[in-house]
């Protein structure tokens, strides 16, 4: 394996995740190819073959994994219930993994994932997307450059306004197909929180069914407390009439708050591509920092919010592939970010406060 080389790409699922997400960044990384989707619907096939002409296609995994000597990285973006055992596989057949997540359904489903890479000595990567976010790039500048001071509350919301079920297996109350926003979008805000502010030592939530005909949580709060004694509050919801900040970090010194969602996602989903100005958003969306300040009446100054750069993600892996760099996103660190949401899983249920 070379650097002049490109590494070739089998992405398993071509859904929400496999053609919005993975597809698109994989073709616009230096260094891989994306060489053949699998999915067993028509209209999907002809789409991988409209957007990426030279593609293969296939109808199911294991005829992808018939070929696994042509391939040099396996990418997962199959239904939840799927991750596991479709990375077992890959693993077993000596492909390094990405996995969207979440990667499991618990911890230890990630940690035994873990262990198998390691023995096999492959690379096992979990697509958390979000730490390249537009608005979570800015906020780990301030925080690394004293902006802020010492970090005291972290606010993150990731709200939509869906007072309809979508339905699908991620709207399912079927355990088996791990659906809800707990371990939709609560993947992220968990993830982001721990990134920033280290391991978390106790886990509170309230998780609530509001909409008529949802099976699953649509309405979700957690609570962490950081070994480091930050304070997070992690918002997800389906049911938010109006969107609160995305972003609300109280520190020593100043605050942050930030409105808006990163637009990579929108981009993508209407066939943009990541070239000149991705991940820009308007002077408009540009979060404020202040104190003792209200900065819905302009207090404070207005902080530039920096490109977002999920194709970041992807240009990590195929180094790490090629040993120049480490993997980007851990089994490891997925796993204790699933520590954490099973000990909210289990908070909201129980009404306890869980201690790790």
């Amino acid at each position: 394996m070379t650097a002049a080389t490109p590494l070739r790409v089998g992405l398993i699922g071509y859904g929400l995740a496999g053609s919005v997400f993975h597809a698109p960044l994989i073709a616009a990384a230096e260094g891989l190819v994306l060489d053949t989707v699998v999915t067993s619907n028509p209209e999907r096939q002809a789409q991988a073959k409209a957007e990426f002409p030279d593609v293969r296609t296939v109808a199911t995994s294991d005829k992808l994994f018939d070929r696994s000597a042509e391939l040099d990285l396996v990418v997962i973006a199959s239904p939840n219930r799927t991750h596991v055992p479709l990375a077992t596989t890959a693993l077993k057949a000596g492909l390094p993994v990405v996995v969207d997540k979440p990667v499991a359904g618990t911890a230890a489903e990630a940690r035994e994932l873990a262990a198998l890479a390691e023995e096999r000595g492959l690379l096992l990567s979990v697509f958390q997307n979000r730490r390249w976010d537009n608005d979570f790039l800015t906020l780990r500048g301030l925080l690394e450059d004293g902006s802020l001071g010492d970090a005291w509350r972290f606010e993150s919301r990731f709200e939509r306004w869906r007072p309809q079920p979508k339905g699908g297996w991620r709207e399912s109350g079927d355990p088996e197909e791990i659906g809800g926003l707990l371990y939709d979008l609560g993947s992220h805000v968990v993830d982001q929180a721990l990134v920033l502010f280290g391991p978390a030592t106790e886990v509170y939530a309230e998780s609530v069914i509001r909409r008529t005909g949802a099976e699953t949580d649509d309405d979700t709060f957690i609570a962490l407390t950081h070994a480091n004694g930050v304070r997070s509050h992690l918002y997800v919801s389906a049911t938010a009439a109006q969107l609160g900040p995305r972003f609300r970090v109280l520190g020593s010194k100043a605050g942050y708050v930030k409105y808006g969602l990163d637009p990579q996602e929108a981009a993508l989903r209407e066939g943009e591509r990541p070239g000149a100005g991705w991940g820009v958003e308007p002077a408009s969306l540009h979060g404020r920092i202040g104190a003792g300040e209200s900065p819905v009446t302009g207090g404070g100054r207005a902080v530039p919010t920096l490109p977002g750069d999920y194709p970041a993600y992807y240009a990590a892996v195929a180094r790490a592939l090629r040993g120049e760099s480490p993997n980007p996103v851990t089994a490891l660190e997925a796993a204790a970010a699933l520590d954490v949401l099973e000990a909210a899983r289990r908070s909201a249920r129980d009404k306890v406060t869980v201690t790790l």
